[in-house]
């Protein structure tokens, strides 16, 4: 009997083990690097070569010393700013204003401001550079349509009608843009070159979608949608081949190409959803990161392979019971932060 009870005990020690093993995170937050302000937030992006930070912050775009972890600049003006796009090869930043239909242009190495374009588009959110033919496209979410900008001249040189609200993009940098239409559940395709829709695609069984990532090796869009699904579509064809479980109040997603991750940032119930890329058409959730609620959007920095957060404490309501109603509270003074997690 004594012999069967060890036996037993190094069984049960054994499988604990194994399975805290299994369970144990891969990915942890490493630094919160507070930023000065109390204004909302939305997107933020990465200028690689130089490894600064560019967060979208009230009226205001923050740039932080990704090799400090420092704030060095503010950009300012930029009311109801959303989305920047950096163009590294022409050393200049874009923003959307959405609350004075506007997009500003930024040297991205001194910060200063170059010129403040208006632009017909209500309410300019998201926006993307396109390496492959120097144009920016600004999406209006309010009146349906992109607004197109030569990047070299600032000058707006077109306008696409599209078939409902654009949300996130993303591109491939050889000629065309893809943008999420949020109110359609599909994904617009769009040549960059002649300014004209290719093709519009389902992202059913999601529903709302907002985030959208690309990994160009495998021609695979992964689209986040409200409905807590990933789905994973075909870039040659339009087709859906996966479809993952996410977190609550997604509005981010990012592909780590070299560890074949995909990241979907959950604000609605502070978490980061890790999908890992088994093959084409084979993908699985392998993670949940917890986060801090608020941080729905996400940037990964491709040379050190972090992921960075915007994000801040929140008042409570009395009653208050919905996950994602955090998003309409009043937030706490000097809580601002980014995360960054490795």
């Amino acid at each position: 009997m004594k012999k069967f009870s060890l036996l037993f005990l190094s069984f049960t020690i054994s499988l604990n083990f194994q399975f805290s093993a299994q369970t144990i995170q891969s990915h942890k937050i490493i630094n919160k690097i507070n930023v000065a302000g109390d204004g909302s937030w939305d997107l933020l992006v990465i200028d690689e070569p130089l490894q600064h930070l560019f967060l979208s912050h009230g009226t205001v775009v923050n740039v932080i010393d990704l090799k400090t972890s420092q704030a060095i600049a503010t950009i300012k003006d930029t009311k109801g700013v959303h989305g920047i796009a950096i163009a590294s090869d022409l050393n200049k930043g874009f923003t959307s204003n959405g609350k004075d239909t506007s997009v500003t242009v930024f040297n991205s190495s001194t910060f200063e401001i170059i010129e403040k374009v208006k632009i017909d588009g209500i309410n300019p959110d998201a926006i993307i550079y396109d390496t492959f033919t120097h144009k920016v496209f600004i999406f209006n979410g309010k009146s349906n349509d992109a607004t197109i900008m030569d990047a070299k001249t600032n000058k707006i040189i077109g306008t696409i009608k599209l078939p409902g609200k654009p949300e996130l993009c993303t591109n491939d940098n050889k000629g065309t843009v893809f943008v999420n239409i949020e109110d359609k559940n599909s994904i617009i395709v769009i040549d960059a070159v002649t300014l004209k829709i290719k093709n519009v695609w389902s992202v059913s069984p999601g529903e709302e979608p907002t985030g959208l990532a690309f990994d160009s090796k495998e021609n695979r869009l992964f689209s986040v949608c409200d409905n807590k699904l990933m789905i994973i579509v075909n870039s040659e064809n339009g087709k859906v081949v996966s479809t993952v479980p996410i977190g609550e109040g997604c509005d981010g997603v990012v592909f780590d190409a070299d560890k074949k991750y995909i990241y979907a940032s959950n604000g609605g119930d502070g978490t980061i959803t890790v999908v890992k890329k088994e093959n084409e058409n084979s993908y699985k959730v392998v993670e949940t990161i917890i986060t801090q609620k608020g941080a729905k959007t996400i940037a990964l920095n491709k040379s050190t392979h972090q992921l960075f957060l915007p994000t801040a404490e929140f008042e409570e309501k009395p009653n208050s019971t919905k996950e994602s109603s955090h998003s309409k509270l009043p937030i706490k003074p000097n809580s601002f932060r980014v995360l960054v997690i490795e």
